[in-house]
């Protein structure tokens, strides 16, 4: 049976889908009601939660796209709209880290995370609208940025300057898009217990001398609720801005972490 939420009768698009946030994103939005196509730059994961939201009874596709290529990105989000019969909702999840020093910063690190983390949310917000206008319909644009869009981060700075883009972005195209009903937001997650902070983790390890796990008990030390995130505690909030109850809200940049930073 169906979900009845609501997010029923609608249609989502979420990239990074195979994994982590993404996963919890894409299942939340379909336990709510919605159909889900999943985007990602490798098959294995999202085959696997095309599965689990069948189970669920709301209908997936999947696409493999690397969310970098402009051209991949309005491939998949026409093929998204043809196979699940149009499109509501636009989940910009798809990123990556770099942990080091500032001064160790390469041109190609820097060109690795722009290209995933910024253009990414730049190309997957330009296909949205475009179809969105296309289909005569507004929509929602939910973009990735994070803690880190807030704060700079020591040995994150690269990684917390594309995620302050990513917060402008959203800022922009709030503004340019209101008039067509649609509304940008974005969601701004802390420390959340994926394969991401894993990697981290490693890193700082690498380059601090810190014990594995160490950084990474600091970070969560350091939440006023007491434990890590989960995916699904920001799939909740992503499901928040999905729906009619946010209709009146766009342009703004939720830090959903638990109370490690505030604003």
């Amino acid at each position: 049976m169906t979900p009845t939420g609501h997010l029923h009768g609608r249609v989502a698009l979420v990239t990074g889908a195979g994994r982590g946030i993404g996963r919890g994103i894409a299942l939340r939005l379909a336990r709510d009601g919605a159909d889900v196509a999943l985007l990602d730059v490798r098959p294995e994961g999202i085959e696997y939660v095309a599965g689990e939201i069948a189970d669920i009874g709301c209908k997936a596709t999947t696409v493999v796209a690397d969310v970098s290529d402009r051209d991949q990105v309005f491939a998949a989000v026409d093929f998204a709209a043809s196979a699940l019969g149009g499109l509501d909702i636009m989940v910009n999840n798809a990123g990556i880290a770099l942990v080091g020093p500032i001064a160790d910063v390469t041109a190609d690190d820097v060109a690795r995370v722009w290209a995933i983390n910024v253009n990414g949310v730049l190309w997957g917000t330009q296909a949205a609208v475009a179809k969105f206008k296309e289909l005569g319909r507004g929509g929602k644009i939910i973009n990735a940025s994070s803690i880190a869009g807030h704060d700079g981060f020591a040995m994150l700075g690269v990684y917390s300057a594309s995620k302050f883009a990513v917060r402008a972005l959203t800022q922009a195209a709030a503004k340019e898009h209101a008039a067509d009903g649609i509304t940008v937001n974005a969601y701004c997650p802390g420390v959340v217990g994926t394969d991401m902070w894993v990697e981290i983790d490693k890193r700082f390890a690498e380059l601090t001398g810190a014990a594995e796990g160490e950084t990474y008990d600091k970070f969560v030390g350091g939440i006023a609720l007491g434990r890590a995130e989960t995916p699904d505690d920001v799939a909740g909030f992503v499901s928040y801005l999905a729906g009619p109850d946010a209709d009146y809200m766009t342009g703004q940049s939720g830090l959903i972490d638990g109370g490690l930073v505030y604003r």
